[in-house]
């Protein structure tokens, strides 16, 4: 797959008396709008960049970020007209914190990940009808509305990875002379986790074997030829609604109403409604079979590292492998090399393994020592460490063996390369996750301010406003001369009176 960057094309000349209001612009910089809509949540990112752009893509840094309240927008299906107007609180604060003078210029874009991605599978008719009402109520702002789309996997993990690779300057730096360079230094790899899909993106010589795996970027002049793959129902979410369908299928579908999970603490349980385990695309093919009702089952934790480690990894398949290597699931995957970064859920597991266990999770026996730490505390430990995060306290030992599992065993980090993981959720003050790549690459087919302007102006127009500079440039010196004139005269009139 490739995402090519248009050149853009040159407007029709300008109204004069729209050229004063034009050349105003130029001093504001261009914003832009992305609402990034997950599966489990919706954030919007306001972005700016100067007029001038370099090298045909514009120099974006974050402005603005407005998390929304409630699920994603797929959480809304068969609720007319909730997607959209769960942004409202957001899309208000967009028109605040962008200056009015630039409403109507800034383009916004909505997408749409794994969430909406598993959506369509099942409720084809229901996505689509999310996406327009959603597409309705961003219109109904002053903004320039450019579209509501679900982004495919690929397109999702390399965004990522241009996000990643701005943040550290590894695309495009400002150099200590005053002008933007190329640092020509190694790119970054990325490895996202969201709800409901994960992704894996970088940089590579070998050959890719799987053409589908192939993103082509060109950012500031240079191409990019990236190896991306996305796995969808290996977001967090889903992954765990899948280990808790393997679990109640294992012990017979709950008969006696109760089933052991090993990955939950001791001291929980949950009654649960099996149909909702069920229902999701990723989870419908460990249904009953003949089917029957599918009652209340209550789970229990009983917190056992080693079984739950080896329930997790029965959602993953490794064999066989159609390729010269895989990494799981019949994925061509090429060895990982040179340094990544990890984020999302990546990093909020990785930031809570290390804040409650006291271990510095940098090398792969460090994470199993964390993640064993985590499992053998029961509810109540948990509670006393972390009495913030009640609502997710018991997923942790489940979300920390499953990402042992993934990069271990399924990515292929090892001893040595685990060590150039870095888990990050910020790079200064910019949200790390596909928006802002997004921006970056779609800024690209957005005019640069200056130059339609230039183009736009005819000779009689430029010979105007160059002789009214002149103008203003004769009257500043004549005025300049006269102020030193009058200042001799008067020290002159001083030294005939002494």
């Amino acid at each position: 797959k490739t995402l090519r960057l248009s050149s853009p094309v040159s407007p029709p000349p300008l109204p004069h008396f729209l050229l004063l209001t034009r050349l105003l612009l130029l001093f504001l910089p261009q914003y832009g709008v992305v609402v990034d809509a997950g599966s489990s949540h919706t954030a919007m990112y306001v972005y700016k960049w100067p007029a001038d752009k370099q090298n045909g893509t514009g120099l974006v840094t974050q402005h603005r970020e407005c998390h929304v309240k409630g699920g994603g927008i797929s959480s809304y299906m068969g609720q007319s007209g909730a997607a959209g107007r769960s942004l409202e609180a957001c899309l208000d604060k967009a028109v605040v914190d962008i200056p009015k003078a630039r409403h109507h210029l800034t383009p916004i874009y909505l997408g749409a990940t794994a969430g909406m991605r598993l959506l369509t599978l099942t409720h084809p008719n229901a996505s689509a009808q999310i996406l327009k009402e959603v597409g309705q109520k961003i219109q109904s702002y002053p903004f320039n509305y450019n579209g509501a789309a679900i982004l495919s996997g690929q397109a999702e993990g390399a965004y990522g990875w241009v996000t990643v690779n701005y943040l550290l300057e590894n695309l495009i730096k400002y150099g200590f002379v005053g002008r933007w360079l190329s640092p020509d230094r190694p790119t970054v790899g990325a490895l996202d986790l969201g709800g409901a899909s994960t992704q894996i993106t970088f940089l590579t010589e070998q050959r890719l074997e799987d053409k589908r795996d192939v993103m082509e970027l060109r950012l500031y002049g240079r191409d990019y030829t990236l190896y991306t793959h996305s796995f969808l129902c290996y977001g967090l979410d889903q992954a765990l609604n899948m280990l808790l369908a393997q679990l109640i299928k294992s012990q017979s579908y709950g008969q006696s109403g109760v089933v052991s999970h090993p990955c939950y603490p001791t001291g929980y349980e949950v009654t649960l409604e099996m149909s909702l385990v069920f229902d999701s695309p990723c989870t419908s093919s460990s249904r009953p079979v003949p089917a029957r009702p599918l009652l209340d089952v209550l789970v229990k934790g009983t917190g056992h590292y080693d079984q739950c480690l080896g329930n997790v990894s029965q959602i993953f398949s490794f064999s066989p492998c159609p390729y010269s290597k895989c990494s799981f699931n019949q994925a061509f995957q090429p060895n990982v090399t040179g340094s990544f970064m990890a984020f999302s859920a990546f990093y909020f597991t990785h930031a809570f393994l290390e804040r409650t266990t006291g271990i510095s999770v940098s090398s792969p026996s460090e994470l199993e020592e964390a993640a064993k730490a985590i499992c053998g505390k029961t509810f109540a430990e948990l509670e006393r460490l972390a009495p913030e995060q009640k609502s997710r306290l018991q997923q942790y030992c489940a979300t920390a063996a499953f990402i042992r599992v993934m990069l271990l065993r399924g990515y292929g980090f090892d001893r040595m390369s685990f060590h150039h993981i870095s888990f990050q959720k910020k790079a200064g003050d910019t949200s790390v996750g596909w928006a802002l790549g997004y921006m970056l690459s779609l800024s690209s087919l957005l005019p640069a301010e200056g130059a339609p302007v230039m183009r736009s102006l005819t000779h009689g127009a430029w010979a105007g406003l160059l002789s009214l500079f002149m103008l203003l440039l004769i009257v500043a010196l004549m005025f300049t001369l006269v102020k030193a004139m009058a200042v001799m005269k008067k020290r002159r009139g001083g030294e005939s009176h002494i």
